[in-house]
């Protein structure tokens, strides 16, 4: 888990932004990079659909192979 140390800056009395310091600002970008990839690796193996496969064995003694 990323430790963030934001600043928080207010307008008119709501809050408005958040500063971060620049390193922890990568951290978190690459924590949100790596999360987007999970998440379409994730879809693409849900999307995958079923298709017919052999193992190395079935395969080598259909086609033959010692």
């Amino acid at each position: 888990m990323i430790e963030l140390h934001p600043e928080i800056l207010s307008k008119n009395g709501k809050r408005e932004f958040v500063v971060l310091p620049y390193e922890e600002f990568e951290a978190l970008h690459e924590e949100l990079d790596q999360l987007e990839d999970l998440r379409a690796l994730r879809a693409a193996k849900t999307a995958d659909t079923p298709v017919p496969s052999l193992n190395l064995a079935e395969t080598k003694r259909r086609y033959g192979v010692q």
